[in-house]
């Protein structure tokens, strides 16, 4: 599946945050992260992802999509990290 992910963190916990999704997701700004996961690997990222975050402070919004050809994603100005892959 696809996803994109967005987190808004306390101050301490965003370094980890940022670092936690990055072994799963790719970022593309800041808080932002997007990318093809599997179910059993993005609920092994939530459980991690509870474990860093203050849940009565805190918060993640996961969204999913089946492909990632269902979206259209427009960047307008510099893109933080670029998803495409060359060969």
């Amino acid at each position: 599946m696809y996803v994109i992910l967005v987190y808004d963190m306390g101050e301490k916990r965003v370094g980890k945050m940022l670092k936690h999704c990055r072994k799963y997701l790719n970022w593309i700004q800041n808080s932002v992260f997007e990318g093809e996961i599997t179910e059993v690997k993005l609920k092994e990222m939530v459980l991690g992802a509870r474990g860093i975050m203050r849940e009565e402070e805190d918060s993640l919004i996961i969204f999913k999509s089946r492909d990632e050809r269902w979206l259209d994603k427009e960047v307008i100005g510099q893109e933080r990290m670029s998803t495409d892959n060359f060969l």
